[in-house]
């Protein structure tokens, strides 16, 4: 099965405020978003795609009420907290943190986990408090996926080596995937590679030879695991990842990048077909 993700992250800031939407208002930003998707991906073979966008916390529920009966669009949050409410238990005592029965309650049928970013702001707090273990991200990640998986969602793992960590990525990737999988049933996870050392203005994107290397040795490290790539799946890129045999669908953000930067919907859909078509016909 292929795998077209979509990361909205803060897209829904307006331009006056520091952010991109030109789009719609945002009380109707994520109601707009799946009224907008969800009709021509009903196009697809769901079988073989699986759409999923995971949303900033504030659309989800409108989001969510927009869904058609037999929508291909599934809802997804933006990471969930380590800790979750139980019966008998914690009845939600996390003050500022989203725990996954709460998001699971929204309709959010997905999550993104272990995001670059994320994984950043998880080490500068480490960092503020003296703690040097690297792999005490990957041990705060674990728990989170853990914690979706309980709540019946699917999740999306990201993983990924900066560019000091490039000389030992077999070792960085490794850690991520043997600590963050550890004692989980992946096979309601997918891997998605972000080769954060590439990402970003002025920076080299990776090429072909790099994103296969990297999708065979997780494959071999995962036992066969979906792999996406998670540095962006754009028009200019979708022709070259789709006739990668090891990767199995991208992660979109952003669908312009130069003029008035922003995620647009029909770009979006433009790029799906363009990576389906191409994978289509390997």
């Amino acid at each position: 099965m292929k795998h077209i993700y979509l990361n909205l992250k803060r897209f829904d800031v307006p331009p006056e405020m520091g952010g991109v939407n030109r789009i719609a208002p945002v009380e109707s930003w994520g109601r707009y978003i799946v009224e907008s998707i969800q009709k021509e991906l009903a196009g697809y073979d769901r079988e073989e795609t699986e759409f999923a966008v995971f949303f900033p916390e504030a659309h989800i529920l409108s989001a969510a009420a927009a869904r058609i009966p037999h929508s291909p669009v599934k809802i997804g949050c933006q990471s969930v907290y380590r800790a979750d409410t139980a019966q008998g238990g914690n009845f939600g005592a996390f003050t500022s943190n989203r725990c996954a029965s709460a998001m699971a309650a929204c309709g959010c049928e997905r999550v993104i986990i272990g995001h670059c970013e994320e994984r950043n702001d998880k080490a500068g707090i480490l960092a503020e408090a003296g703690v040097t273990d690297t792999d005490a991200v990957n041990r705060l990640l674990n728990q989170e996926i853990k914690c979706a998986l309980d709540r019946g969602m699917q999740v999306l793992y990201c993983i990924g080596e900066k560019s000091e960590e490039q000389e030992n990525w077999q070792e960085v990737l490794g850690k991520q995937l043997s600590i963050g999988l550890s004692g989980v049933d992946t096979s309601r996870v997918v891997i998605a590679y972000e080769p954060v050392w590439s990402i970003g203005p002025g920076k080299v994107p990776a090429d072909k030879e790099y994103i296969t290397k990297i999708a065979r040795f997780v494959k071999q490290e995962t036992k066969g695991m979906d792999v996406v790539y998670g540095g962006g799946l754009k028009s200019d890129n979708a022709a070259m990842l789709s006739s990668i045999e090891e990767i199995d669908g991208g992660l979109i953000a952003l669908t312009r990048f130069q003029g008035e930067i922003g995620f647009y919907p029909e770009e979006y859909l433009e790029i799906v077909a363009l990576y389906l078509k191409n994978t289509a016909s390997k």
